[in-house]
This record gives C-alpha cells, structure tokens and sequence, in this order.
C-alpha cells in the first residue's frame, strides 16, 4: 500500500471486523472461562457496525448528517472510537473507544509516518489505562498495547519504515497477549476468580493483539 494514510485506515477496520468476525468464537470461549463470555459476541458487533458505517460514508463519498467523513487517518478513528462506544457492551467498548479516540487527536497529518504510528499507539494505550485504570502485569489489554507502544517507539527511533513500524509493535503485542496466560488478574472481571484465572489468555489481550496484527496486513495490501 505503500503510505499509511486514510485508505491504509479503512483497510485497517475492515481487517479488524474480518479478524474479529474470523475469531468471535475463540473469543466467546477465552472470556467464557474468565470473564462474562461474552467479549467476542460484543466485539464482532462492534466492528461489524464499523464495517457498515465505513460502508455507508465510501458509498455517499461525503459526510452523513452526523457530519461523519473518511478524509483523513484521524476521520477513521473517530468514527471507529464512536462506533464502539455505542455498539459494544462490557468494558471493551469505552476502553476500545477511548483507544481510538485518543489514537486520532494524535494523527493529524493525511499519511502517517514512523513516529506518528509511535505516537497512535501510545495514544492509544494513554486511553485505555485512563479508561480502565490499569496498569501492565494485571492481564488486561494493557499487558498488550504498553509493550506494543514501547516496540514502536524502539523502531522508529531506530529509523524503521512506519509499516516495519507497525510491524513491530504487532509482534510484541503478540507475545504481549501470550504473557497473560501465567498472570494472575487482579483487575476486571477476571480478578473474581483469584488463582484460578492463572494458566488462562486474556481475552481482551487477544483481541487487541488480533487488533494490531490487522493494521499490518493492511498495509502490505
């Protein structure tokens, strides 16, 4: 794709509701064990509602009459962050919400280059730990979006290509997710079941992880 600019960020969300919809059983399963069991349900049907408001906004190619618009990077994560705050239930949605929210105020210019996708990333773990009140090591996904953010920050400073960039902080979100699974939760919903929630992956590490992965496939398109 070449630059990470606003056709980089739709492919992006779309990859998210493909990989969300792709995984919504595993996720059902994960959160089963740990939480409600409901994570996948809500999150499948929060980028599904992403999904068909991009579609709406690219068929029309202008604003709706909420103002809505898919001009910039930061147009996309707008519209993403209100969607899932008012699609997704649990705490998924304002936490994701507040992820991309913050994400956008960050990205202002029509291309993103190696430090502003350090910078969407930070953003976006400033957000959720705002939201949550979370710190790493609790098994949240935090224990994914702070390695993620510390990776990229790393690469860019190390003068990586954006899309390397990403790549980065996908693959340390990867064995971010993966390092729940020993953890004891002491914050959320898994946090009820003590000791037992040990030996278990954090179902919301796995999907931001699933997340990030998506905006790496997308700029290989």
């Amino acid at each position: 794709m070449g630059e990470l600019n606003t056709a980089w960020a739709i492919a992006w969300m779309k990859g998210c509701a493909t990989e969300i919809a792709a995984k919504r059983d595993e996720l059902v399963e994960l959160d089963r064990v740990i939480g409600d069991g409901d994570h996948g349900e809500n999150l499948d049907r929060g980028f599904q509602a992403v999904l068909a408001k991009i579609d709406q906004l690219l068929a029309a190619d202008t604003a709706d009459a909420s103002g809505d618009a898919l001009r910039t990077p930061a147009d996309v994560l707008k519209l993403v962050a209100k969607t899932l705050m008012s699609t997704v239930g649990g705490a998924s949605g304002p936490l994701l919400g507040t992820a991309f929210l913050r994400a956008a105020k960050e990205v202002e210019a029509e291309a993103l280059d190696s430090f502003a996708v350090a910078a969407m990333i930070e953003a976006a773990l400033g957000g959720i730990q705002h939201r949550g009140k979370a710190v790493a090591g609790e098994k949240t996904m935090v224990d994914v979006w702070a390695p993620a953010a510390v990776a990229a920050r790393a690469a860019a400073a190390s003068g990586a290509t954006p899309q390397d960039t990403l790549a980065a902080a996908a693959q340390a979100a990867q064995t971010g997710a993966a390092a729940t699974i020993p953890m004891l939760a002491t914050k959320g919903r898994a946090s009820y079941l003590g000791e037992r929630s040990v030996g278990h992956l954090d179902p919301g590490a796995a999907s931001s992880s699933y997340i990030l992965f998506a905006a790496v496939k997308a700029a290989e398109l």
